[in-house]
């Protein structure tokens, strides 16, 4: 498995970074975005390092497509949001700031402007328990 010593995301894979784990699998990890753009935001990663969409391959992006799918519907069912985005940024004019091929699953509670990042750190104790919500709503 391709990993960067220097990348934030192969760190967390290596468990060598923190982070607050909804789901894993062989391929992908899931865990909740410190910066949430809101609650519930939540990031889907490859384990293996791809920079971007243009160099992941196809049974990696497959993998993180179908892990996308099955959280999303879990967001769904824990949180009610009103609509959700779903978002993936390539280069650093896109809005891509950790090079490491991920999704963004943003629920958007009715009234709520969408942002596609957060603007700062999120209360961590409410991330855990949007997670373990989260976590108990996988089929």
């Amino acid at each position: 498995m391709k990993q960067q010593d220097n990348c934030i995301f192969c760190k967390i894979v290596r468990g060598d970074a923190p982070a607050i784990k909804v789901y894993e699998d062989g391929p992908t990890l899931v865990f909740m975005d410190i910066n949430p753009a809101s609650e519930g935001h939540t990031l889907v990663i490859s384990k293996e390092h791809f920079e971007n969409i243009l160099v992941i391959d196809e049974p990696a992006i497959t993998a993180v497509t179908l892990t996308t799918q099955r959280i999303a519907r879990a967001i769904y069912r824990a949180l009610t949001p009103a609509g959700m985005r779903i978002a993936q940024f390539n280069g650093t004019p896109a809005g891509q700031t950790v090079f490491h091929y991920h999704m963004h699953l943003i629920p958007v509670q009715a009234g709520e402007q969408p942002r596609s990042h957060g603007r700062g750190p999120g209360d961590r104790e409410q991330i855990k328990t949007l997670a373990k919500r989260i976590r108990a709503a996988l089929e």
